[in-house]
């Protein structure tokens, strides 16, 4: 079945693709057709009309070459020659001197511009006068040495403002260099080398020198758009590198009006959200102080839950503001959030796993900072419990890093939680033959215990025998401790240890397991009159 399904599948595909091939094809030759048939008409580097649409059979590229010719042969003689507009429907003629130009056709007009045969024509008749003026301009020799006089002049004034600039640069450098070198010779922070002079000396020189070069570029860009515009030739250039100019410092300043409503709302937005986020610090201060008892929140967990709300109303304050950011809206700032969102998708999933770890092992209250806990063959005194990892201080003092995750997938032995009050349980394991009073060993090692600095008398030692094995039984000495700090751990199991062999050797009792290879030649009893032996009590 899968098998007829997937040769049916695949029987589709080869009947669509021709399809869609040839689907793309005739929309690849619609779209070359649509661009082979604009062409721009340009006299004299000035842009005229764009020509779209084909008129008794002439495609746009033959009509330009045809105006062009027309143009020029009308505009050849010398005198004042007119230009105008006579309707002839559907279109429009263009004359000069009441003779026709060319024609301009209905489906010539960019419908998507929202233009009108009558506005072309108008426009059409603005462009070819101007051309016809500066055709007439540049065969009068009186006009081009005025012009040529404009340029030297300009250029005189243009050298002159760039050398002025220059100077003024390097004094007003100078005096600002110099006023904070001794600024900076009175701060404190330069002697403690918390700022380098050198370097904030050198990056007040780059800013004037950056100053410097900007009012040098808009100089030269107004002197060559002045260059260009004496001339008629070049006077499109310049015209249109003073409307480049302008129109992108007006789109600028428009956007940067049109966008300060929006930053207005984003700014309230985000106060809004430090405005709840300092009366919610505000509560969990009094839950942590002791102030105010809440059911649900520890003080302990108060820090974590701080983070994790804070976090939270933020992150809802930045959803609710993006639509407002300026360019919220672009497609590279899409482009840059679907980037985002993939790198976090696919470079953030273990950190997450770890995060949500963390989150599981704080508010299940599995343990606790100070707490001695045992993990795999770790064990130590946690010293830090982050989001991701957590750190533990064993008896060695040696500080361990250990993943959220690790902790979370094995099992935690917490010492500190089975006593009462501060500190952790200590035990320790010993194994003495039949042929000694358990009432002896028990004393035995309750006396090793309290001797031992650290261990607390409240609550008491205990000891439990947990096996009785074929040779010996098992004692487990069981006792509370209080350390100072996390290393002590080791060193009252030292002394435990020691104190056990101690108290053993002064009564006599060897610490072994005994193992037999046959029956031994007399049973290995405990005497009903020694059963109390010391330091046992009756």
């Amino acid at each position: 079945m899968i098998l007829l399904r997937f040769a049916f599948f695949l029987c589709l595909l080869c009947i669509a693709l021709p399809s869609l091939a040839a689907d793309k094809e005739l929309a690849n030759a619609q779209n070359t057709q649509q661009k082979v048939k604009e062409a721009s008409l340009s006299i004299f580097n000035r842009d005229i009309i764009v020509f779209r649409a084909s008129v008794l059979g002439i495609e746009p590229v033959d009509r330009v070459t045809r105006a062009q010719k027309r143009i020029e042969q009308q505009i050849s003689p010398n005198g004042r020659h007119k230009v105008t507009a006579l309707s002839m429907p559907p279109g429009m003629l263009i004359q000069i001197d009441g003779a026709g130009s060319f024609y301009i056709a209905p489906d010539d007009v960019d419908q998507f511009q929202q233009e009108t045969l009558e506005g072309v024509a108008k426009d059409v008749v603005t462009k070819l006068s101007a051309v016809v003026l500066e055709t007439q301009e540049s065969r009068s020799v009186e006009n081009m040495l005025r012009a040529a006089g404009y340029v030297l002049v300009a250029s005189i004034v243009f050298i002159v403002l760039v050398w002025g600039v220059q100077r003024l640069r390097r004094l007003i450098e100078a005096r600002i260099l110099s006023f904070a070198s001794a600024k900076l010779d009175g701060l404190d922070l330069v002697h403690a080398k918390l700022i380098n002079r050198e370097r904030t000396l050198w990056i007040l020189h780059r800013l004037f020198q950056l100053l410097l070069w900007v009012i040098v570029f808009l100089l030269t860009y107004q002197w060559l758009s002045l260059v260009m515009s004496q001339f008629p030739f070049t006077r499109p250039w310049g015209e249109h590198l003073n409307s480049f100019l302008f129109n992108l410092v007006a789109n600028i300043g428009s956007a940067i009006l049109k966008a300060i409503p929006d930053v207005f709302t984003a700014l309230v937005i985000f106060f809004l959200a430090k405005l709840v986020n300092q009366g919610l610090s505000g509560i969990f201060d009094s839950i942590q102080n002791g102030a105010l008892r809440v059911s649900w929140l520890d003080a302990d967990l108060v820090r974590p839950t701080r983070r994790i709300t804070s976090t939270a109303v933020w992150l809802f304050a930045l959803a609710m503001a993006y639509p407002y950011l300026p360019g919220a809206g672009t497609e590279a700032f899409k482009g840059v959030s679907v980037l985002v969102g993939l790198m976090i998708s696919l470079g953030a999933s273990s950190l997450i796993g770890q995060a949500a770890s963390g989150l599981i092992l704080t508010y299940s209250r599995v343990y606790r900072k100070g707490e001695f806990i045992h993990v795999l063959e770790h064990e130590g005194t946690i010293t830090e419990m982050g989001m991701f990892t957590t750190r533990i201080r064993n008896g060695m003092g040696v500080e361990l890093t250990m993943p959220n995750s690790l902790v979370l997938g094995n099992v935690t032995k917490n010492y500190s939680r089975v006593v009462q009050g501060l500190g952790f349980v200590v035990d320790t394991k010993v194994t003495i033959g039949y042929d000694t009073p358990w009432r002896q060993v028990h004393a035995m090692l309750i006396q090793a215990a309290l001797r031992t600095p650290g261990v607390l008398t409240e609550p008491a030692p205990k000891v439990f025998q947990t096996a009785l094995s074929d040779f010996y039984p098992e004692y487990l000495l069981i006792c509370q401790a209080v350390p100072s700090e996390p290393r002590p751990r080791a060193e009252v199991m030292n002394l435990l240890h020691a104190n056990i062999q101690d108290v053993f050797n002064e009564y006599g009792v060897q610490i072994m397991s005994p193992h037999y290879l046959g029956d031994p030649a007399q049973e290995k009893l405990v005497a009903k009159e020694d059963w109390n032996r010391a330091p046992a009590a009756k």
